[in-house]
């Protein structure tokens, strides 16, 4: 049996939904792959810094932050530490960076991330911000120090879209990827095809904790092209930003621009596109009526999809949760076991 020790940067709700797994299916992962993942160490901006060598359980840590809303009072506690520290000196042999994401300058993780990197850490994370503005850099520092950087969770959550482009459909011959990238503007035009008004449908994806009370980040298309930036860089090695990307959000489509496509036999989907033309590779994203026919057209609801146009295989479709509690926590799962087993 092999102990994998993780280090936590971030214990909100992928954090817990890591240890919600932990404590669920850790046996199991121990006894199918022989790896025991112990975390060892915690910092969160607002409930505390823990790290002791002997680790915690998870559910210790679930039952004190629910009971306590705090990670103060638990063994180990460090009231001096803070993220930059734990990822730099806690005896862990991963780093899992698990803080808000930042699409303007991708601190504080991007900081954090190369701490880690730079102390022989491995890391995962499924925060877009460092990924999308500087995941050359990263990988690079990562070879360097002779450790692995998973970042699976940055596009679909758990839904495994990096690891089936880059390692299942790479030999297939990628030549234009697109897909519904962002879970809450694919409900908003979910309930407006249902014959709600853009307002009425952001309120209810509101409600629902779908979208923010500030929504600039998913009606205007940042999130989404935040993971076409991603794509491009990890599927395409094209060194683009998110000023490359055309962007343009749904906040202008009206009830009569969906009763339109419906009239057409077409339906209206945020999409984030890549194309590779002349050596060029084009990034879009922008609302779009597809046919019916087309498999991304039937995705609804808050849910995700990808499509990959290959020279060989056609097109190929993956559908999934692109964000969630547990879904994001077993995307760190998918990583952890990518750079062990």
């Amino acid at each position: 049996m092999k102990t994998i020790r993780l280090g936590l940067i971030g214990f909100g709700n992928v954090g817990q939904g890591l240890a919600q797994i932990l404590r669920d299916q850790g046996h199991e992962y121990a006894s199918r792959y022989g790896l025991e993942f112990r975390i060892v160490g915690i910092s969160d901006a607002k409930l505390g810094c823990i790290w002791q060598p002997a680790g915690y359980t998870p559910a210790q840590l679930l039952e004190h932050v629910t009971h306590h809303g705090t990670l103060n009072g638990l063994p180990g506690e460090q009231p001096g530490w803070d993220a930059l520290k734990l990822a730099g000196e806690c005896s862990a042999d991963v780093i899992v960076e698990l803080s808000f994401t930042n699409l303007q300058t991708g601190e504080p993780a991007t900081s954090h991330i190369r701490a880690a990197l730079s102390a022989g850490k491995h890391v995962v994370t499924t925060n877009k911000g460092p990924v999308a503005l500087y995941y050359g850099e990263l990988a690079t520092l990562a070879a360097q120090h002779g450790v692995r950087l998973g970042v699976e969770g940055t596009v679909m959550s758990g839904t495994p879209t990096l690891r089936l482009g880059r390692e299942l459909l790479a030999a297939a011959g990628i030549e234009r990827v697109q897909g519904i990238l962002n879970g809450t503007t694919n409900f908003i035009l979910t309930r407006m095809e249902a014959g709600a008004a853009y307002p009425a449908a952001l309120s209810e994806a509101q409600a629902l904790g779908y979208a923010e009370a500030d929504p600039t980040g998913d009606v205007e298309g940042f999130d989404a092209a935040g993971k076409v930036v991603i794509l491009a860089r990890l599927l395409f090695g094209a060194a683009i930003g998110m000023a490359d990307v055309q962007r343009q959000g749904i906040t202008g489509l009206t009830p009569a621009d969906i009763e339109t496509a419906r009239a057409a036999g077409e339906r209206w989907k945020l999409i984030g596109s890549l194309a590779v033309s002349a050596g060029q590779v084009q990034a879009a994203v922008r609302p779009t009526r597809l046919p019916l026919s087309n498999p991304l057209a039937g995705v609804s609801g808050a849910t995700n999809a990808i499509q990959f146009h290959t020279g060989l295989l056609g097109d190929v479709t993956l559908i999934g949760p692109g964000a969630g509690r547990l879904e994001t926590g077993y995307a760190v799962i998918e990583d952890l076991l990518a750079i062990f087993q």
